[in-house]
């Protein structure tokens, strides 16, 4: 493997604390796999679904010589997926940029921000920290006269 070189991009998924890390390696076999697990097998099962979206909306083909590899870690559950369908759109739109044309890749990112714009934006969103005065960020105390 010393003198060929592989066509790779290195992209990453946000949502609140989980980042998923996705490496998109050209002539593959089409594996996708998150933290050494099949795509396929990814848990929670309600939200596979959700998972598997930019590969739906895209077509099994545009994935066919692609491997992609996906670590994920910090969240929870859900921030996990979403961060993962996130860093698999983010990369097959950067591979497209680098090592197909820029005709093609302005058609997938239409495609992908017209299904949902999360796909390939993150979302600024943070949980806010708590403050003094009240239970919460924006809870307060209650307040007594006697």
């Amino acid at each position: 493997m010393a003198g060929e070189k592989r066509n790779m991009v290195q992209v990453f998924g946000r949502k609140k604390t989980a980042v998923a890390v996705a490496l998109v390696k050209g002539s593959g076999k089409g594996l996708i796999k998150v933290n050494g697990v099949p795509l396929e097998l990814v848990n929670p099962e309600g939200l596979r679904v959700k998972a598997f979206e930019p590969i739906l909306i895209l077509g099994q083909e545009r994935f066919a010589e692609l491997d992609i590899r996906v670590r994920v870690n910090g969240g929870g559950y859900t921030s996990q997926i979403y961060a993962i369908r996130q860093a698999i759109a983010k990369g097959i739109i950067a591979y497209y940029q680098k090592y197909v044309d820029e005709a093609t890749k302005q058609e997938l990112k239409e495609m992908l921000l017209s299904y949902d714009r999360s796909l390939l934006v993150a979302d600024p969103r943070r949980c806010e920290p708590k403050q003094f005065g009240g239970s919460g960020a924006r809870a307060r105390y209650q307040k007594s006269y006697r």
